[in-house]
């Protein structure tokens, strides 16, 4: 866990306690399973009830890290308009535009060091926040990984 913690930005308890409350949620398998993802839950939480759960905090414009629809994957898909895009405020942040609070503080700083990282969060903000066409490409795309991910096992 204090691998997991390290790579994240978190103290090794809060980690262990996320763990606990993902068992008790369902959406993690116990240590007997290897402590692997119950994938289809998992599927079900991020399109269903993640938004609510989290839902978007737009706030002023800021200097920050894009998220959503200006992030990978889905700026390869999406040309944005002329207006400023969603960023996580980040001091190291190199993009103008509207704060988007991130599920946790540390997310610029992990998702700096972790491309595969930064493509989740970023989809999962789209879902949050997005316009229709954002929120159906991200969850187009989360299914897929997710599927992928799960065949793999």
């Amino acid at each position: 866990m204090s691998v997991i913690a390290g790579h994240l930005g978190l103290s090794p308890s809060e980690v262990h306690g996320a763990m606990k409350r993902l068992q008790i949620a369902r959406l993690l398998h116990g240590p007997e399973m290897g402590n692997k993802p119950n994938i289809s839950a998992v599927e079900e939480f991020l399109l269903h009830g993640f938004k609510y759960v989290f839902p978007a905090e737009l706030g002023q414009p800021t200097r920050g890290l894009p998220t959503s629809y200006a992030a990978p994957p889905l700026n390869a898909e999406i040309q944005a308009a002329d207006e400023l895009p969603p960023v996580w405020p980040w001091h190291e942040g190199h993009v103008r535009g509207v704060s988007f609070q991130p599920l946790y503080k540390t997310v610029p700083v992990a998702c700096s060091k972790d491309p595969l990282l930064y493509e989740y969060l970023a989809l999962l903000d789209a879902l949050r926040s997005g316009r229709a066409r954002e929120r159906n490409l991200a969850e187009r795309e989360l299914v897929r990984r997710l599927r992928s991910t799960n065949a793999a096992s």
